[in-house]
């Protein structure tokens, strides 16, 4: 069986900006979730605290990254280029070169570039192309304004000034849609940046597996490194979606906790959306001892599985147990000699 080491990390969350960092907030009990910042999301726009309210969403908490800036200068990275693309690439880009930098490879300098692949987890690419995409929506808002401007009696020449000045008004907010926009909006090519900017060869693409996302892309590039396709693999996943369409959403679902965030809880009821991007390095293990590597750990097996028929939103014990007896199956070891678990779940993948 083929383990695998994980050689390099780098990480964005609330309140953590690295895994130094992140870890010593999860020993100390201290908790990044806090009242969701109008700067995010108005809550005068959309918070009501009736769960049945339309267009509504009943949590005012969050945990919510403050204070970051890519340094655009640093990668080389023009300006129309950054405000055509969703802050997610920028942010998965910028994690993953200081992750290749923990692992020895400062600017991807040492790496068998032809044999190091980047698997990144993602869904619905971010907040920000879904803002962007209000601007191609202009023409639709025009006709639905201009007719109720017109039962109001305006004038053709009246309503055509006042059109002309709110277009510009209505449009401003938003980059103008130019040869970066396409694929600054699409989220298989978050990975696919990571390695243009680093020149890769090994193959670049994201895994959506919803909320088990950034966990999947481990287990794919995993398999990439265990079949010998790739030698190095950089893996992770990001997420920025504090936004009208996702929160919303899980609110209609039932999924946010009404009270307090209780996880793994007899009285769990939900839990608060929170956004932020990890990366690893990784290599097969033996390949990592020889280079001399320093190995944070290592990952002797994995399990994937779904629950079938069981609830689309709500996770199943069954499916749980299933994919715990397919990785310990893996790593050929038993599930009773292990001292410690971490775990972190939300969603029908695993």
């Amino acid at each position: 069986m083929t383990r695998l080491a994980i050689v390099g990390m780098a990480c964005r969350y609330p309140d953590a900006t690295s895994p130094r960092e992140l870890w010593e907030n999860a020993v100390a009990g201290r908790r990044a979730f806090r009242r969701l910042p109008d700067v995010r999301m108005r809550l005068d726009d959309y918070w009501d605290p009736d769960p049945s309210a339309p267009d509504r969403f009943y949590a005012r908490t969050a945990a919510v990254i403050e204070g970051y800036e890519f340094d655009r200068l640093a990668y080389r990275v023009a300006g129309s280029t950054y405000r055509s693309t969703d802050l997610t690439h920028w942010l998965a880009l910028d994690t993953a070169g200081r992750a290749l930098a923990d692992a020895g490879f400062p600017d991807a300098e040492g790496l068998p570039r032809e044999r190091t692949g980047v698997v990144v987890g993602n869904t619905l690419t971010g907040e920000f192309t879904r803002a962007n995409v209000l601007r191609l929506r202009w023409p639709y808002v025009r006709r639905t304004l201009a007719a109720a401007l017109k039962e109001q009696g305006w004038d053709d020449e009246r309503l055509e000034a006042f059109l002309a000045d709110y277009e510009a008004a209505y449009k401003s907010p938003f980059p103008p849609i130019d040869e970066d926009t396409l694929a600054g909006g699409l989220s298989n090519t978050i990975a696919g940046r990571i390695c243009n900017h680093f020149d890769l060869n090994g193959g670049g693409y994201t895994v959506d597996g919803a909320c088990s996302s950034s966990l999947l892309s481990v287990v794919t590039a995993g398999k990439a490194l265990a079949d010998g396709d790739i030698d190095v693999a950089v893996a992770g996943g990001v997420d920025l979606s504090i936004d009208p369409f996702e929160i919303v959403g899980f609110a209609k679902t039932g999924a946010l906790a009404k009270n307090d965030f209780r996880l793994y809880d007899r009285h769990s009821n939900g839990f608060w959306p929170g956004e932020g991007c990890g990366m690893v390095v990784l290599m097969r293990e033996s390949d990592a001892l020889a280079a001399g590597h320093r190995i944070y750990a290592t990952v002797a097996g994995w399990g994937i599985s779904s629950d079938g028929r069981g609830g689309m939103t709500r996770p199943e014990v069954s499916g749980y147990q299933l994919a715990l007896r397919r990785a310990y199956e893996r790593a050929g070891f038993g599930i009773e000699t292990v001292a410690l678990f971490e775990g972190w779940c939300r969603g029908n993948g695993r």
